[in-house]
């Protein structure tokens, strides 16, 4: 936690107002669903999202902000919190960042329609203040996500994905809504067109490094640990898996695809799945293309000048890489 507490440095005071105000955007008349948001601002992660705005916010205005910018996070919070609601209901998960989940205490009816209430929250902030450009900023996202969501579904149940897809399914489910909080930084203090998309971009190329590093996780290495090998058993397709099927015989394809369809519960058969995406090379792939996206990321912010926020972004990026959870 000491390098989110050194990227946060700069915007320490910004960031305890935004709980302020994000509290205030989700409140309401109804006594239920005041203690339910409650419940989940209380349980809030690391806040990457408005820590992005911010900091880009504030790295293209010169060090200023303003009451757009701290709209735009709230909506993001708002709208983001929306559809992790949804995605318990849709898992039929009881657990969320170690807490239980809203459908597990209130059971599905209510959670869908908190994520209901939370998603309109969000769209009224946008409109209610005429910010409908940052309202089609994270629409896009939305529409994106879900879109994601569906290919992957729709892939998973034949594991035919190939490199091209996982990586249009990892750019839509995850890379987006942080391409959305970087464009929203820039749009929320009226930054040039060219500065909203080349900052997109780097949002979006982050949001690759991330999901990778999360394929990583998986597979275990000599930070993390054990392997987890969780993804074969839930038969999600990622980096090192797919790299690994397109680039060993059609023999071990088969013995591959049976593996992860028909014996994902067999611990044994699972450790000998790891160990030959090791073998194959797929994680040193997956690493590789992981630094890729590191390294263009890195130089998009080279065009800015330095200041605190751009070195807080730095530091952002390597710890999407050398994170350890």
């Amino acid at each position: 936690m000491k390098i989110v507490a050194q990227i946060k440095d700069p915007i320490v005071r910004e960031m305890e107002y935004f709980e302020q105000k994000f509290s205030n955007a989700m409140s309401s008349k109804v006594a239920l669903l005041n203690r339910i948001t409650h419940y989940v601002v209380n349980r809030k992660g690391k806040q990457m999202r408005p820590m992005f705005i911010f900091l880009i916010a504030k790295m293209c205005n010169e060090g200023e902000m303003n009451e757009r910018t701290y709209r735009g996070a709230s909506v993001i919070e708002l709208i983001h919190t929306a559809t992790l609601v949804h995605d318990d209901v849709v898992d039929d998960s009881n657990r969320r960042r170690g807490f239980f989940s809203l459908n597990a205490l209130w059971k599905n009816k209510i959670a869908v329609l908190v994520g209901d209430f939370l998603l309109s929250k969000g769209l009224l902030l946008c409109i209610d203040n005429d910010d409908f450009d940052l309202l089609k900023i994270i629409s896009v996202a939305v529409r994106e996500m879900s879109e994601g969501e569906l290919l992957q579904i729709e892939k998973a149940r034949k594991l035919d994905i190939t490199e091209a897809v996982y990586f249009e399914i990892i750019r839509q489910k995850t890379a987006t809504l942080i391409a959305a909080c970087c464009a929203m930084g820039a749009k929320s203090v009226h930054a040039s067109e060219d500065d909203v998309e080349n900052l997109r971009t780097f949002g979006e190329l982050i949001g690759l490094a991330f999901q990778i590093k999360d394929d990583l996780f998986d597979y275990g290495d000599e930070q993390i640990g054990k392997p987890t090998g969780i993804d074969i058993k839930e038969q999600k397709m990622t980096l090192p898996l797919i790299y690994t099927l397109n680039n060993c015989s059609e023999t071990k394809k088969k013995w591959l695809i049976n593996s992860v369809k028909n014996h994902n519960k067999d611990r044994k058969r699972v450790r000998e799945v790891i160990a030959f995406v090791k073998e194959s090379g797929g994680l040193a792939y997956a690493t590789t293309k992981m630094k890729e996206y590191q390294q263009q990321a890195l130089q998009l912010l080279d065009k800015y000048p330095a200041s605190p926020y751009k070195d807080s972004l730095e530091l952002m990026v390597n710890y999407v890489i050398d994170r350890k959870k």
